[in-house]
């Protein structure tokens, strides 16, 4: 007589082995959290240090991502920027529509944040472009704008990425009469 064993038993039966030694497991490590205060301090000794570590590592990403935003806006300025009326609106336009693609992406929002703010640098009322950037640009890529307009200090702003409710643009919603 011939014993076979369905595939679907032994799935099953595999399964339930693994289910059960992941529940023994859990209940040993939440036992031994519990009762061994040597544990509990490795615990937060490796958690204090992978924050450590993450902390680290952002505070490097910032000082990089500085670095890289002080070269291409050095690189902009040597670049130069058009003059006349025309090239300005043709470049505004090329740059705006670069950006607009390039944010999309967060791995490039430095590239996006470039374009957005080259044509903030032709734009005849820049405080106006920033109202309009304030409300369609993504905030990481409009923080990385600020960063770039506070390195080149050439751009006459009020007040920027005030938000709604803020003073920053001072009385520009004003009629005069």
């Amino acid at each position: 007589m011939s014993f076979s064993v369905r595939p679907a038993t032994i799935a099953l039966a595999t399964l339930g082995a693994l289910t059960t030694g992941l529940l023994a497991y859990a209940a040993y490590f939440d036992h031994k959290r519990r009762t061994d205060p040597e544990f509990r301090k490795n615990l937060k000794r490796e958690s204090r240090r992978i924050a450590r570590v993450t902390r680290e590592e952002a505070e490097a990403q910032g000082a990089n991502q500085k670095r890289r935003i002080r070269e291409v806006v050095t690189e902009a300025q040597e670049e130069g920027f058009p003059t006349h009326v025309e090239e300005k609106e043709s470049y505004f336009m090329n740059e705006v529509g670069r950006g607009e693609v390039l944010c999309q992406n967060e791995k490039t929002h430095v590239d996006a944040a470039l374009c957005f703010f080259k044509a903030l640098k032709v734009y005849p009322q820049p405080g106006d472009l920033i109202t309009i950037y304030d409300k369609t640009v993504p905030k990481k890529v409009l923080d990385i704008i600020a960063e770039m307009v506070a390195f080149d200090g050439s751009i006459p702003v009020g007040g920027f990425g005030g938000g709604q409710g803020s003073d920053a643009g001072g009385s520009t919603g004003a009629v005069d009469d």
